[in-house]
């Protein structure tokens, strides 16, 4: 009975520092409204193509910051898979996706190699600030074109790095070169699309705005 009482307080312990620690993490971004000016939401939805009725991905969601702007887009006919590896970010969503009635946001506890992503179904995915933590990025990828259907968007928003160090340090430094990111989507089948101006964060960091295609003819 002792170390039954133990293990709850243990679990209950870990469970606290986790909440703190995405508190601390989740704050590091601005929120709305200054986020709202630097972020750019309405030209990264414009740029993935997303409009009333699109079946959208939001990956790395976190709390749900685009996720709640892409289910405004999509409108109550569309669908905004937010996956998120933690399930704190993903019960987060979950708890004001109903408490605000957007049954168009279908959250999504993902793996390290998997989003679990419904094949051929997408419009759009998104990554913003995540896709530098992502080890298993060529199965990402290929998921993610395993996704979308022929002729449709992954935009990828990350920030900046110089190119021609080990990627290890890169995934350390929380960063990723454009051209990196650019080398991983062409290898798993992806056209590079254009580039738009970077998105420039209150601290002056750039993250480059990167557009892919699966190639194809445009479905509906």
């Amino acid at each position: 009975m002792v170390e039954i009482t133990r293990l709850r307080i243990f679990r209950r312990s870990v469970q606290i520092l986790c909440a703190a620690w995405l508190a601390l993490s989740t704050s590091a971004i601005p929120s709305a409204p200054d986020r709202d000016t630097w972020q750019r939401p309405d030209e990264v939805m414009d740029a993935m193509e997303a409009h009333l009725g699109s079946t959208v991905a939001d990956v790395g969601a976190g709390e749900g910051w685009f996720t709640r702007k892409l289910a405004q887009r999509v409108g109550a006919k569309g669908t905004v898979f937010a996956v998120d590896v933690q399930p704190a970010m993903v019960e987060e969503i979950r708890h004001w996706s109903v408490e605000e009635h957007l049954r168009q946001v279908i959250p999504v506890l993902g793996a390290e190699y998997d989003p679990h992503l419904p094949d051929g179904q997408v419009d759009a995915v998104l990554v913003v600030n995540a896709y530098h933590e992502m080890k298993a990025y060529d199965a990402m990828l290929h998921s993610f074109y395993q996704a979308l259907k022929l002729g449709c968007r992954l935009v990828i928003i990350e920030p900046e790095a110089k190119p021609g160090r080990p990627r290890a340090e890169y995934q350390k430094e929380h960063v990723i070169p454009a051209e990196l990111v650019k080398e991983d989507a062409a290898r798993n089948g992806f056209q590079f699309v254009a580039q738009h101006p970077d998105v420039v964060t209150p601290d002056q960091h750039h993250w480059p705005f990167l557009v892919f295609e699966k190639p194809g003819p445009k479905t509906k």
